[in-house]
């Protein structure tokens, strides 16, 4: 890993930057196996899966400590070094969410109601969604270093980063549906169970909330003069 980042850097942040992203996404695709596993019972898969998570996590941890100490020894950069460090703090906390996710599933070996197990897979595809989309805005953002921030690739990543707050903002109404699907459990769930599925359920919306926040960065940084 330290080889392969340093290969990666030469003079500019953007390329090991991206790596971060892409690192970070690798974590939150984890979690489709991890829901499947979840619905299926297989609780000894979840503890495998969980090993492989924080792994990815670690790796991504590694890369972004990487990135930041190379902001720290350049004077000069393109865009403002306190944004790239907000950027790369919000992708690290889309992993942390991920991992954590993983975390709760350990905790105990749950059944999830079958009432609710669709919808669950459901807000999963679209918090995918969200992530993908922060993907494909940090992606084209690397491109911008040698337009000046400016032009119709800039606008391009406008766009992306515009659909990316649209799919949060589909995460959310998602979200609120499947808390009123899951609270309509009471009296035919447990409470504890309720509570878990509650908690899976704000993990999952936080991972979006964070991209989409993570995408606000991307747009002050180009809209900065």
């Amino acid at each position: 890993m330290k080889s392969l980042i340093g290969d990666l850097f030469g003079t500019s942040p953007f390329g090991p930057i991206v790596e971060h992203s892409k690192k970070v996404h690798e974590c939150v695709e984890m979690l489709w196996p991890l829901m499947e596993a979840l619905v299926n019972e297989d609780y000894a898969t979840i503890r495998l899966l969980h090993s492989k998570m924080s792994r990815l996590e670690h790796e991504a941890d590694l890369i972004k400590d990487e990135v930041r100490t190379f902001l720290s020894q350049r004077t000069f950069l393109p865009v403002d070094r306190s944004q790239l460090i907000a950027f790369l703090s919000r992708q690290e906390q889309i992993a942390d969410l991920a991992e954590d996710f993983t975390v709760v599933l350990t905790l105990r070996d749950t059944r999830i109601h079958p009432d609710i197990q669709e919808e669950f897979f459901d807000f999963l595809n679209q918090v995918f969604q969200v992530s993908g989309n922060f993907l494909t805005a940090s992606v084209e953002f690397k491109n911008l270093a040698g337009t000046a921030f400016g032009g119709a690739e800039a606008r391009a990543v406008l766009e992306y980063i515009k659909e990316l707050s649209n799919e949060e903002w589909k995460c959310d109404k998602m979200s609120r549906r499947l808390s009123r699907r899951i609270f309509a459990l009471e009296g035919k769930e447990s409470t504890l169970n309720i509570l878990f599925y509650e908690k899976m359920v704000k993990i999952l919306g936080d991972i979006a909330d964070q991209a989409q926040k993570a995408g606000e960065l991307l747009e002050m940084i180009i809209a900065k003069p």
